[in-house]
């Protein structure tokens, strides 16, 4: 299987602070993604330094940084090299997710919280 290296866009999913979700919340993250819409580690392996994540929030700067896969099947995201470890934000489950518009997923942030984005573009 081949992947190809797509751009995916995270938005806040409903939650009890944005009972809308938000468009102004969010994560958009390269990956090479296979057919079946599920990140690649091999792909990822080759194309490493172009899967950068860009973090997004209203009323704080953008974060920029890149998608890093960790032992134990984990897909982080990890944003300044002097940064620590416990400061990367964690896909739960990323291995295991389809990156579909349509889909959710989930993210352990900086802050420990853990929120559901809703996958709205995969280009």
């Amino acid at each position: 299987m081949t992947a190809t290296l797509r751009t995916i866009r995270l938005e806040l999913a409903r939650d009890p602070a944005f009972p809308e979700g938000s468009t102004e919340h969010g994560y958009e993250f390269v990956a090479p993604l296979g057919a079946d819409g599920h990140i690649d580690v091999d792909g990822w392996r080759k194309e490493r330094a172009k899967c950068k994540v860009r973090r997004f929030w209203r009323g704080a700067d953008d974060q920029h940084g890149h998608l890093i896969h960790t032992q134990g099947r984990r897909w982080t995201f990890h944003y300044d090299l002097d940064r620590a470890p416990q400061d990367d934000e964690s896909g739960w489950k990323f291995d295991a997710h389809v990156f579909k518009p349509g889909e959710y997923v989930s993210v352990t942030e900086q802050d420990g919280e853990t929120r559901t984005f809703r996958v709205i573009k995969v280009a």
